[in-house]
């Protein structure tokens, strides 16, 4: 059963080296849950929502791509600076949260460096 997500939500992308937090910020009325802003499907820009995850993986990043060719061909990963563009994929839409369906634990979301990222924990109290 998936759960609602809150700020500070783990998640994992499969290209990256480490998790990362989930930052909600809703500045204006926000709607809470145990205490934390919830998520919204919206939630996707980088390094504002969606921050590091280390090192990139991904040979789809064009710097993952230089830094291997350098490296003769030997993948040399390259910090990670997700690249968001379209809505998670799981949301409940029949809750909205800021005019927006919630974000659900079972979402998934791409990023454009062949990474797909999803919530190892939703960040409820």
């Amino acid at each position: 059963m998936p759960y609602y997500v809150c700020k500070g939500a783990k998640l994992k992308c499969s290209m990256g080296s480490s998790l990362s937090d989930l930052g909600v910020i809703h500045p204006v009325k926000p709607v809470y849950l145990h205490g934390e802003n919830m998520a919204n499907i919206m939630d996707i820009k980088p390094m504002v929502n969606i921050q590091s995850f280390g090192q990139c993986m991904s040979l789809a990043n064009p710097t993952v791509a230089a830094a291997t060719a350098a490296n003769l061909g030997v993948l040399h990963p390259m910090p990670c600076i997700p690249n968001t563009v379209a809505p998670w994929m799981g949301g409940k839409m029949d809750v909205l949260v800021k005019m927006q369906p919630a974000l659900l634990s079972d979402g998934k979301l791409m990023c454009m460096w062949a990474g797909m990222i999803e919530v190892t924990n939703e960040g409820q109290k």
